[in-house]
């Protein structure tokens, strides 16, 4: 029962981690798509000297560069991956989360047959007992 639960807890958490690399690797792939789609609005406002009328009127656009700006910061990133490398990481990692998926569903078939085992053996045993209690009981009055 403990192995079956360790194995269960272990396949959920390295199926957690999965997703969470799958999400950052979508994040990262639309602030990347915003740099790029972004980066000569941008260019144009610091040439601008950073004019409050060319903020105003492209303010969308300056603000995705900027957040994707930050977002690569936060990440320490020097140089930015290439989409197509994301890509294929990301492909790659949800073929091991499928894998996990199809062991995750085993691995819990498996372990709710043993809890289901072990509750029929406990109810088993605790009729067994109440039995010999009531055998005791009737065994008690009739002396």
């Amino acid at each position: 029962m403990k192995t079956a639960t360790e194995r269960f807890t272990k396949i959920s958490a390295s199926i957690k981690e999965k997703e969470k690399r799958l999400a950052e690797i979508q994040v990262l792939k639309k602030h990347i798509f915003d740099y790029f789609k972004t980066k000569d609005v941008y260019a144009d406002y610091r040439k601008s000297g950073y004019s409050k009328k060319f903020l105003e009127e492209h303010r969308q656009e300056i603000l995705l560069h900027k957040a994707a700006k930050n977002a690569f910061d936060e990440l320490h990133l020097k140089k930015l991956p290439k989409v197509k490398d994301l890509s294929v990481e990301y492909a790659e990692i949800l073929e091991e989360k499928k894998k996990l998926y199809g062991e995750y569903r085993q691995v819990k078939k498996n372990m709710q047959e043993i809890q289901r085992a072990k509750y029929d053996i406990n109810q088993f045993l605790k009729s067994d007992e109440e039995q010999k209690k009531e055998r005791v009981r009737k065994h008690n009055i009739t002396r």
